[in-house]
């Protein structure tokens, strides 16, 4: 196993990791925190086209980035092409992102049902289009994000049809809409994707240690691994699988200390660019103690509080206890 660098479109990354865009969960603090731990390219929360061109824009997406959290890229979904093209430029023009990413994998039944996420792969010629009429509007790169179908041959179009249209990556998660995350990620069905195209094919789905991240690279031979939700709660992982694809060697880690730690650090990062009210601390507090001892009992009290200010003060107590 190596660290080999992956390049989209001009940029060319460090290494090929990357965290994937995930609602609620990828912030800005979030993904500082991970870049800290070895994340080569991080990914925004999905963000709507209709709600962006709607809403006040510059508000609805305060905080966005800032020059530490680069590179990075603005995942968009939608499944109108000018209104995905209008926020694609507004996004360009505002903040310059190295990337911006259509989601066409996305299950969530608010999302399918809107016609937009997975619900795009049942319309290739809607893919081409899109995928096509961005690339010819925008002087930023851009990539896309797919599932696999029911039928392989599906897929292979699909995953055609994004090249063609002038995408400068793919990312292929090995499951189908169908699945949601249960099951297995398909790690034949990626790797008939990675074979079928020229540009630069990236793996997701399943990917949260060492074994895994071999097992995917051997099988698929993708030129990189997306990380999704195997970070939620522990970015440490990054650093774990970063260390061992550079030395071939696992990082022993005393998880109880270092998970509390990382918790407090989000929290700083998260008072730091005024994220702290527009985030569910609750939830992201059962993701980083989940599994620790004391937990249960912490999440509990955690349940019982409304002010986040409270919610803050009692995480960083509890941390205090322990370490």
């Amino acid at each position: 196993m190596e660290l080999k660098k992956l390049k989209i479109g001009r940029t060319e990354l460090s290494g090929n990791l990357l965290l994937a865009p995930m609602a609620d969960v990828t912030n800005l603090a979030f993904r500082l925190l991970c870049r800290r731990y070895g994340a080569d390219f991080t990914y925004t929360e999905m963000i709507s086209a209709d709600a962006l061109l709607n809403e006040s824009r510059k508000s609805f997406i305060k905080g966005l980035s800032t020059q530490e959290d680069r590179p990075f890229g603005v995942q968009l979904v939608g499944n109108c092409p000018e209104k995905l093209i209008k926020a694609a430029l507004f996004i360009e023009e505002e903040y310059r992102p190295e990337v911006i990413d259509v989601n066409m994998g996305c299950p969530s039944r608010c999302i399918t049902g809107a016609g937009c996420g997975s619900a795009l792969l049942n319309s290739p010629e809607i893919v081409y289009t899109i995928v096509s009429e961005l690339t010819d509007a925008l002087k930023t790169p851009v990539t896309a994000k797919i599932r696999l179908l029911g039928r392989e041959e599906k897929t292979l179009e699909i995953a055609r049809l994004v090249e063609k249209a002038g995408a400068s990556a793919l990312t292929v998660h090995g499951r189908t809409a169908a699945q949601m995350y249960s099951g297995s990620s398909n790690l034949s069905g990626i790797k008939a994707v990675k074979d079928e195209l020229s540009i630069p094919v990236i793996a997701n789905g399943d990917v949260k240690d060492e074994e895994s991240v071999e097992k995917t690279l051997e099988l698929t031979g993708c030129d990189g691994l997306m990380i999704g939700r195997a970070a939620m709660g522990n970015p440490f992982v990054f650093r774990r699988i970063r260390h061992y694809l550079e030395t071939g060697e696992k990082l022993e880690a005393e998880e109880q200390s270092r998970r509390l730690e990382d918790f407090d650090t989000y929290i700083s990062l998260l008072e730091e660019h005024g994220l702290l009210s527009s985030i569910n601390l609750r939830m992201h507090a059962h993701w980083f103690t989940k599994g620790l001892r004391g937990s249960r009992q912490i999440r509990e009290k955690i349940n019982g509080l409304e002010d986040g200010r409270a919610v803050t003060e009692l995480i960083r107590s509890f941390c205090q206890e322990i370490y």
